[in-house]
């Protein structure tokens, strides 16, 4: 009991020492931060995503101030498991943490992670909340993805394009084979498979609670699906309906716009594939970035975060991955689509109702086609 609280209150102090230099006198002392920061020499920032990609990206930050930036291969929920279970350490492995915004809620975000709206310059440009998840002032958003449907403008027309599930459907009964979806394997299928129910019910998927009343009018809608269920197919994953896309295959498919667009950056699918946010609305959201109160490398991982968040990085991601920027004064006129399409843009059903509708659908519409 005495080492515990030992452990817990030398942690405590480190946390304090996280951020002195950032609050010496009350006041954010950032000569200090960077000065320090270079001393420290290197930043480590755990991401479960694009890992090779983001650390050639990060070369930009190492440039600029000199400080090794390591993307360790890692797993998302195995990162957090992580920063969990090392909270009580002195000094953890992990600087810099990308988390998705839907899972701040689940979180001690007081005891694990440095309070970012205090330790980073004012900046109000920046991004505390998305989806309805607000950071609390622990968490703010770096990386701003959306799903959507991605098309051959080749073969379909922007002034045709399907905006509602009526229209989805006479779309591919009228293209047999030409639509395709998938329902494990990323979250872009599921995003169109659920706003499609959405739109066709009035059921509170913002309520994770689960009814008989709600799952009666999921099921209704189970019909739609299986009108003309053999001129769709169904994909294999994210990456799977976008190569479909690529190869002419297929015309349409739900993808994210930032792995699309990442995807034809790199020149791994073809350029020129489009994409929009339907009417009816599909899924958006973001991922984060905390600072964990034992950071090996606490003041280099205050200047990474604060150079994330930068309107200049985030127009530079824009750029180079498609994702929508998230401070205020970025440059987003290279995103796939127009900020006017992203009124379009839905928060994600809510837990566990969404896990036991995507089940039921998987039960009744995959499995029985």
């Amino acid at each position: 009991m005495i080492r515990e609280l030992i452990t817990t209150l030398t942690v405590f102090l480190m946390a304090n020492v996280i951020t002195g230099a950032a609050l010496a006198g009350g006041h954010i002392n950032w000569k200090e931060v960077e000065k320090k920061a270079k001393e420290e020499g290197q930043v480590f920032w755990f991401n479960w995503y694009l890992e090779e990609p983001l650390q050639n990206f990060a070369k930009k930050f190492e440039n600029e101030y000199g400080i090794k930036v390591t993307v360790p291969a890692g797993d998302n929920q195995i990162n957090l498991d992580k920063a969990v279970a090392d909270k009580n350490r002195v000094n953890g492995d992990i600087d810099v943490l990308s988390i998705g915004f839907n899972r701040v809620p689940d979180l001690p975000m007081d005891e694990l992670f440095i309070k970012l709206a205090d330790a980073l310059p004012t900046d109000e440009n920046r991004t505390p909340e998305i989806a309805g998840v607000d950071g609390q002032g622990y968490a703010y958003a770096f990386w701003g993805n959306q799903s959507g449907i991605a098309y051959d403008p080749q073969q379909v027309s922007a002034t045709e394009l399907p905006q509602t599930p009526v229209e989805f459907q006479e779309f591919w009964n009228s293209n047999p084979g030409k639509f395709g979806f998938n329902f494990e394997n990323g979250g872009s299928g599921p995003s169109f498979f659920l706003n499609v129910i959405k739109s066709l019910t009035d059921v509170d998927f913002d309520n994770g609670e689960s009814t008989e009343a709600k799952i009666g009018q999921v099921t209704s809608t189970f019909d739609y699906f299986k009108n003309g269920a053999d001129n769709y197919i169904i994909t294999g994953g994210n990456a799977d309906s976008i190569q479909r896309i690529s190869d002419k295959e297929i015309w349409m498919a739900p993808a994210w716009e930032d792995h699309l667009a990442g995807l034809m950056n790199r020149g791994e699918v073809r350029k020129g594939i489009a994409f929009y946010i339907p009417e009816m609305g599909m899924y958006g959201g973001g991922n984060g970035i905390v600072v964990p109160k034992n950071a090996p490398n606490p003041n280099a991982a205050l200047l990474f975060a604060n150079w994330l968040l930068s309107a200049e990085t985030q127009t530079a991601f824009n750029t180079e991955f498609g994702t929508a920027p998230l401070h205020k004064l970025a440059d987003d006129s290279n995103a796939l689509v127009p900020n006017s399409q992203r009124a379009y843009r839905t928060n994600w059903a809510a837990q566990p109702f969404r896990g036991e509708v995507e089940e039921l659908f998987t039960e009744n519409v995959i499995m029985e086609r």
